[in-house]
């Protein structure tokens, strides 16, 4: 039984990140049906339906606000893996440094984030 929690782990990191891409996917694939099935009627397109399959392309530029929220939300993930390797060490001692190693990662990349905030020009 033990042996399944780690494959239990990889799988729910695959769903999470298979899972929405997939969604969409599918969502754009509807919506292509759609205009298709308008084009094919001969009915003409809304400059609104135009310009919203065209927002979905085009990433906002990054902003001094989100880089803090990005940096905050990675130092919060990298606290919670912390604290996990703490409780877990009341268990296995030797179970602290590689938890706590692990938990530098997204601390380091939110402390990068933290960082460009402050020199981010766009304020916005």
């Amino acid at each position: 039984m033990e042996e399944f929690i780690p494959i239990a782990l990889f799988v729910m990191i695959g769903a999470i990140v298979i899972v929405p891409t997939w969604l969409k996917s599918k969502e754009r694939k509807e919506m292509q049906g759609t205009l298709r099935a308008a084009i094919e009627k001969g009915q003409p397109l809304p400059p609104e339906v135009i310009d919203a399959l065209s927002k979905d392309n085009i990433k906002p530029p990054a902003t001094a606000a989100r880089d803090l929220r990005v940096g905050v939300i990675m130092l919060s993930v990298s606290l919670g893996i912390a604290i996990f390797g703490y409780a877990m060490s009341f268990a296995e001692m030797d179970a602290l440094y590689p938890i706590v190693g692990l938990a530098a990662v997204p601390g380091m990349i939110g402390l990068a984030f933290i960082i460009l905030s402050v020199f981010n020009k766009n304020k916005g």
